[in-house]
């Protein structure tokens, strides 16, 4: 399929970090007025002042090869029906993306770093192409799935879920299935892209070299929230 279900254990709702990325003007609260600004992305929940959208993540930053692999997925998806726009950044989630309050954020990160100081830095890849979407159905993601450093995944999700646990925030899926998105577009068209899932997955599989790997060098955790970012170094 060139998609199906969300997390194996159905597990629907995704962070959104494309459209949650920007501290959003308070004056404007529209949700059709917010869809029209971002591409017809839609917030997961109500901005409100004060609130600064945060989420946790492993951050990636593709070769050539990748991106060149990318535009031929893409253009295949094209072919097919569907028009996905790639992700301006590539990222794995360790967390949902939650409201965090303005003067929470100094202890939060200083909690991440200290939960973090002992965890050691690792490499992670993927090469399994799977569709989510969001709980609200109002964006389809097109992802790489890990294969291997799933342990040491879920050992830096605990880690997050224990500072999220000390602001009464959502904790991590249950039995993610950590990934990369590559590209997303508006809507559930989850039932549209299903006859395509095997051709882009042969492009990846049969890639000029032998399938192809994509391989996450996960040496820094970071942690955005509204317009900041902060590093904390395994």
């Amino acid at each position: 399929m060139l998609f199906h279900k969300h997390y194996g254990k159905s597990v629907s709702r995704l962070p959104l970090p494309g459209c949650l990325l920007e501290m959003f003007p308070d004056e404007v609260d529209s949700q059709s007025e917010q869809s029209a600004l971002h591409g017809g992305r839609i917030r997961s929940f109500k901005h409100e002042r004060g609130n600064w959208a945060t989420y946790v993540y492993l951050p990636h930053l593709p070769e050539e090869e990748f991106r060149l692999l990318l535009k031929e997925m893409l253009l295949v998806a094209r072919g097919r029906g569907v028009v996905m726009t790639p992700q301006e950044e590539f990222h794995l989630s360790l967390s949902q993306t939650v409201a965090l309050r303005h003067h929470w954020i100094q202890p939060f990160t200083q909690s991440l770093r200290a939960g973090l100081v002992h965890c050691k830095r690792f490499i992670c890849s993927a090469g399994r192409l799977r569709i989510y979407c969001n709980a609200e159905g109002t964006r389809t993601f097109l992802g790489m799935e890990v294969s291997n450093g799933h342990a040491q995944l879920l050992d830096l999700v605990q880690v997050v879920d224990k500072t999220m646990a000390e602001f009464h925030l959502d904790p991590f899926y249950k039995d993610p299935s950590f990934h990369v998105s590559l590209a997303w577009c508006v809507g559930d068209l989850r039932e549209q892209m299903k006859e395509g899932i095997q051709e882009l997955q042969s492009l990846v599989d049969d890639h000029e070299e032998g399938p192809f790997q994509l391989m996450l060098d996960c040496v820094e955790v970071q942690c955005r929230t509204g317009n900041k970012t902060f590093r904390f170094p395994l």
